[in-house]
């Protein structure tokens, strides 16, 4: 037992320096010529690694933007100045998951347990981008009594729209789809902010709501014991929660289900994230419902839905098939060993190490043996690249989706796939995700040498089984129909009004 306390004591001292040497590390000054060393290597790795780096970007124009990037650099900066002109010429490959990670201050237990006791100051709002204005669309807490519809005009005196144009050169897209920057800059505005500027106990918002300015201070409250209860009561696993993927932070389940008319016809699934967490048991025991029912029309929303399991969209495919499908086509990696590349022993502690080392040869053995080469190109072996065949409880009615621009990977892969098979209508506007494929699976999660700035790089190329388009764009929508920021704030949803509008027509034309 004695044994296991120094361990225990170890881990805390080791866990405490590792956070004291990345603050000091994402304080200090790196020279220039080492940032150009960081530059040539993040360049190399994506050359050596990315399946599909000059999909959108001709190699002569990178290689001009990298050149021209490092000429910039003729003075020593900190690592998140450095992110903030690196970051950018890795966004211009337009390859939605290619991204470095920001460096963020670390917290220790102590600083983090602060935290958790207080409550959030940006996060507590809803926000909607448009151009470059933001305005807030939700207040559930009242906060000073803001209305939804309100324009931030400025935090802390410096005008929204500086950092809106600042943090949209950030965020990646797939080729030349522009839907997905508003959803995904609305979702990473504030994690952006506060790397830059720090996690203030206030902020100054100066705004306008109907013609008029008015200036708000939001602060970090301390939580009550009641909200104190509420956050343990939410973190208590139910059976319903593990069956919906209940996700603690947004107070939501990753999957939802119901029926949207008392006849039980209309049957509506939601999906917020294909996270695979529990999704067998919930797809069979959904669609058994609406077999149950023999509900003759179908809804799917994956609007605002980034993306996740290969596994979990081709089991979801299972159940709207009529024919044996195959989901994707052959995923191409760069060379043999790339599934060797993927960090193996990442983020692991002591004890994991130890345990993974163990189970290392088997890994190793499974990875060396899970490519094979084809007209000199090289493939990784992928069950949804083999013919599946549809669900016993697979349904057979109308199917309509609906997509927007918070539609990607997954959710593009998905719909891409349903579209080309003519199995649904979609609904929306272009996803946010290309309708030809993209790059992502699993990676390679490299570490720049001087700045430390985290590199996850994706090193499958996965391409639903479909004519491809050629478009660079999204999965186009069958029917575009626009949400605009007021529909968000009164609750209206005319993406979904249309499908239900279009199945009553339909009833009365059959009732004729």
């Amino acid at each position: 037992m004695k044994n296991y306390s120094v361990i225990f004591l170890l881990a805390i001292l080791s866990s405490c320096a590792s956070i004291k040497k990345h603050n000091e590390q994402r304080a200090s000054c790196i020279p220039p010529e080492q940032l150009k060393e960081d530059v040539d290597f993040a360049y190399s790795k994506l050359q050596q690694m990315h399946p599909q780096l000059y999909w959108y970007i001709p190699k002569k124009e990178l290689d001009h933007k990298f050149d021209s990037l490092k000429q910039t650099l003729t003075e020593s900066l900190t690592p998140l100045q450095f992110y903030f002109k690196l970051q950018p010429v890795i966004a211009g490959i337009r390859e939605g998951h290619l991204s470095l990670r920001i460096p963020r201050k670390k917290f220790n237990k102590r600083e983090f347990k602060r935290l958790e006791h207080q409550k959030g100051m940006f996060s507590r709002l809803e926000y909607y981008i448009s151009g470059d204005q933001m305005y807030i669309i939700q207040n559930r807490d009242s906060i000073e009594h803001i209305q939804p519809g309100t324009e931030i005009l400025s935090i802390n005196n410096v005008p929204v729209s500086d950092y809106i144009k600042k943090y949209r050169s950030l965020i990646s897209s797939d080729g030349d789809n522009t839907t997905f920057h508003p959803y995904f800059l609305k979702d990473l505005f504030f994690n952006f902010y506060t790397a830059e500027n720090g996690l203030g106990s206030k902020a100054t918002l100066e705004t306008l709501y109907q013609g008029e300015k008015r200036t708000y201070t939001l602060s970090r409250e301390i939580k009550s014991d009641s909200d104190l209860e509420k956050d343990k009561e939410m973190k208590k696993k139910t059976l319903e929660k593990k069956l919906n993927d209940y996700v603690v932070s947004s107070n939501s389940y990753n999957r939802s289900f119901k029926f949207l008319d008392k006849d039980s016809t209309i049957a509506y699934i939601k999906v917020q994230s294909f996270s695979r967490d529990y999704s067998d048991e919930f797809y069979k025991k959904t669609f058994a419902k609406i077999n149950e029912a023999k509900a003759p029309y179908l809804i799917i929303d994956v609007r605002n839905n980034y993306g996740g399991s290969l596994y979990e969209i081709n089991n979801l495919y299972s159940y709207l098939a009529d024919a044996p499908f195959t989901l994707i086509k052959p995923s191409q990696v760069t060379s043999r060993d790339t599934p060797l590349r993927t960090n193996y022993f990442r983020k692991s502690n002591a004890l994991e190490y130890a345990l993974k080392s163990i189970a290392y040869p088997s890994y190793f053995f499974a990875q060396a043996f899970s490519t094979y080469k084809k007209d000199g190109k090289v493939f990784y072996k992928m069950k949804a690249d083999k013919p599946t065949k549809p669900n016993k409880q697979a349904f057979h009615g109308k199917v309509f989706v609906l997509i927007n621009g918070g539609s990607f990977s997954a959710s593009s892969i998905i719909t891409a796939k349903l579209k080309n098979d003519k199995r649904a209508t979609l609904v929306g506007e272009e996803t946010g995700g290309a309708n030809d494929g993209t790059v992502a699976g699993f990676y390679s999660y490299q570490k720049l040498p001087n700045s430390k700035i985290r590199f996850p790089i994706g090193l499958l190329l996965v391409q639903p089984n479909i004519k491809f388009s050629d478009s660079r764009k999204g999965v186009v929508p069958d029917v575009v129909v626009t949400e605009s920021m007021q529909d968000i704030i009164d609750k209206k949803d005319p993406q979904l009004d249309w499908i239900k509008n279009e199945i009553a027509k339909e009833k009365d034309n059959k009732g004729q």
